[in-house]
């Protein structure tokens, strides 16, 4: 990968990422204001289905970018953040569920903000983070089907919140590994030059 392509914006993986962002609005307008469940799970699914699309065609068409790096987890968080939202004022999913969610978010935060203050840019994206943001991402449009259609309730409610529980299980495992490297790295920018770890 040249200098010059790590720089590209118009590129055919960042253009699904941009995609992916406009389907967060789109998303809460159908759920929030005319109660279109089936058009809300629709969207949801699809912007969930392509979540790994992006980072396959950076890499098989050679298009990786520093401004897909940033928008791919971009457009993760925000359909997250906009599914709890909606799924909370709809009451599908309890308050303590999404505050369980937020707070490891929170948590996250603050470890960025302490590798920003030591020069450090944030961690790269773990495949067990990638991994729960995908399930949380595929168990939220089955949570949805549930409401959306009595027939598929019996057992797209079991399956969605079986999803849910294990998403939110290991987004949190991943989170404890971005923390533990977050310390690791403090603590080698303030050991004295020249001294070895123990």
């Amino acid at each position: 990968m040249t200098g010059q392509a790590s720089r590209r914006i118009l590129t055919v993986p960042n253009l699904v990422s941009f995609a992916r962002l406009l389907g967060v609005p789109l998303f809460l307008y159908l759920f929030l204001v005319p109660h279109a469940y089936a058009a809300a799970v629709v969207v949801l699914a699809l912007g969930s289905t392509t979540d790994w699309v992006d980072g396959y065609l950076a890499r098989r068409l050679r298009q990786v970018s520093r401004v897909g790096e940033l928008l791919d987890p971009l457009a993760d968080r925000l359909y997250i953040l906009a599914t709890l939202v909606a799924f909370t004022v709809g009451r599908v999913v309890p308050w303590w569920f999404t505050a369980a969610l937020l707070l490891r978010e929170l948590v996250l935060i603050g470890s960025l903000a302490m590798l920003r203050r030591h020069g450090y840019g944030p961690p790269p994206v773990h495949y067990l983070g990638k991994t729960a943001t995908f399930i949380l991402l595929f168990g939220f449009p089955v949570l949805l089907l549930a409401r959306a259609s009595s027939w598929a309730a019996p057992v797209a409610g079991p399956a969605g919140w079986a999803l849910c529980w294990w998403g939110l299980a290991l987004y949190w495992a991943a989170g404890a590994l971005y923390v533990i490297q977050a310390v690791d790295l403090v603590r080698a920018a303030r050991r004295p030059a020249g001294t070895v770890a123990a």
